[in-house]
């Protein structure tokens, strides 16, 4: 408190609370002429310079903010999109297996059908084929036997009988053995 009474009570003495302090006049508007200068001096050349890279640096920043919203955007887009992708080709990869699965089950059946056809169709061929044989081998057979039956006869007369009474009697013969025979 003794310097706040010295300083009430020095100006009054002394001539004023501007000496007591010791502020020269002329030096104090010197310095305000300084200032204002350098504040002058600041607003045109350095002030604008110096808003001017804050101001880019703050759109430089917001374009950057806006970008990555946007990338972030893209990129929650892109991955519904590949998540969408990615369901549909696994549905299409079912739909595929599926398909095989159905088309093999009828080849299958179709092959087993096929051959089944097949060898119906070689049997029945085999069976007509046997039959033929078996015809051919009982014409052969009355041949071979009308043959013996004639020997047999043209010894047991011999030649007492003419040729055509011999194949008479070797007719009558055979139908009558093949009428037993059945």
């Amino acid at each position: 408190m003794n310097f706040i009474t010295q300083l009430a009570s020095a100006p009054e003495a002394n001539g004023g609370i501007v000496e007591a302090l010791g502020i020269d006049w002329r030096l104090l508007i010197l310095q305000i002429v300084a200032f204002l200068v350098l504040v002058v001096v600041l607003g045109k050349f350095v002030y604008p310079w110096l808003m001017k890279s804050v101001d880019e640096r703050q759109e430089n920043i917001e374009a950057a903010a806006k970008a990555a919203s946007k990338a972030q955007e893209a990129a929650a887009e892109s991955q519904a999109e590949t998540a969408k992708l990615l369901n549909e080709a696994r549905k299409e990869a079912s739909d595929i297996i599926a398909t095989a699965k159905l088309e093999a089950t009828e080849m299958k059946n179709s092959t087993e059908s096929k051959a089944k056809a097949t060898a119906e169709k070689i049997v029945a061929e085999a069976q007509v084929q046997l039959q033929k044989d078996i015809e051919a081998a009982k014409r052969e057979l009355h041949n071979e036997t009308l043959e013996l039956v004639s020997l047999a006869t043209e010894k047991v007369v011999k030649g007492a009988l003419t040729k055509t009474a011999n194949e008479k009697v070797i007719a009558e013969s055979l139908s009558e053995a093949t009428k037993g025979a059945r």
